[in-house]
């Protein structure tokens, strides 16, 4: 008796199938266990699912729903309140920069002058501004002492000391405009930056601030080995076509021993093996008296040629010229060619 057909292997289709709409349900799954709302006292965080997209499979042909979530963040009271003022106050420091822009056009459009003319002009200021008044103090105090020690207005002595006086308030005008000249320059490049810093200073708290993300959860779904499973498929396959080749031949080894005993059992040696599952390269060669076909064939173990029928043929026409040895035909040639 032949051993079992080994058992058809799965399609790969159909496992890669089962193998990724488990991967899908599991990534889903996890989506959805990770995907937690939270509740603080300084604000929210709350999942909702707001659609879905089509994943479709290329091999197998199906396709899946995946769904897509959306993270809402919303602030306590207090947070909002807070925010919205901050907000406003940016909104208002922009608007105060807009203004500024403005104006920097026309300032802008005169450049600074750094002539020697007007360094001197604005050094003169300068010394008339904070110079000035200490000169005149001093003059005063001055002309107070020579009075209290007897020197008048219009004597000699006071004509000289008045003279002194002048010659240091000359002295001190002259070391204003030999020292003082970095500083003029600076002043003035100070003023005209002024506004342009002002701005810059306004834009900067008026800044957009960027939204913030929260970390998203994002599982994967897993590859499926669609490449692995198909060579596991081959060769599934492979072994099943080899396990039944070794069945056949198992069966084969086991002819020789029963091969008298079978052929006494169905009637001598007149039934012969004429099984397609054991004979190669068969050929039909024309057709005997009784309208049986005639074949030339070659047995599985061997290479000699024989001239013979198809037991399944003979089957049927004549079921009682073919008999079963080992789960193989044999046909009574007598019997069938009668």
């Amino acid at each position: 008796m032949c051993a079992p057909d080994a058992p058809e292997p799965p399609d790969p289709k159909e496992t890669s199938a089962a193998s990724t709409a488990t991967n899908v349900g599991t990534a889903i799954a996890n989506a959805n266990l990770g995907n937690v709302n939270q509740v603080t006292p300084d604000g929210s965080l709350t999942y909702s699912q707001t659609g879905t997209y089509k994943l479709n499979d290329l091999y197998t042909g199906k396709s899946y729903d995946i769904p897509t979530y959306t993270a809402t963040q919303a602030l306590s009271g207090t947070g909002q309140a807070i925010k919205d003022q901050t907000d406003q106050a940016k909104l208002n420091l922009g608007e105060l920069a807009a203004g500024q822009s403005a104006f920097l056009k026309d300032w802008l459009a005169k450049p600074v002058d750094l002539s020697n003319g007007a360094t001197e002009a604005r050094l003169m200021d300068l010394g008339m501004k904070r110079l000035q008044p200490a000169l005149d103090a001093r003059r005063q105090a001055n002309e107070a002492d020579l009075i209290n020690r007897g020197i008048r207005p219009g004597s000699d002595n006071y004509a000289q000391a008045q003279n002194i006086q002048n010659q240091g308030e000359n002295d001190a005008y002259n070391s204003l405009m030999l020292s003082g000249r970095g500083q003029a320059v600076q002043e003035a490049l100070a003023q005209n930056s002024a506004p342009i810093n002002n701005l810059t200073a306004l834009l900067s708290g008026s800044q957009v601030s960027q939204p913030n993300f929260i970390n998203a959860n994002m599982p994967t779904i897993p590859t499926t080995d669609t490449a692995g499973l198909i060579n596991t498929n081959y060769q599934q396959r492979l072994a099943a076509s080899q396990a039944n080749n070794q069945n056949i031949m198992g069966g084969l080894f086991g002819l020789g021993g029963s091969l008298l005993q079978g052929a006494g059992a169905a009637g001598g040696f007149g039934a012969m093996f004429s099984d397609r599952r054991l004979k190669k390269n068969i050929r039909a060669i024309g057709n005997y008296a009784n309208g049986l076909t005639k074949y030339v064939f070659e047995y599985l173990w061997g290479d000699n040629q024989h001239v013979g029928v198809m037991s399944d043929e003979v089957r049927a026409v004549r079921p009682y010229a073919v008999t079963t040895i080992n789960g193989f035909d044999a046909v009574d040639y007598g019997k069938a060619l009668a």
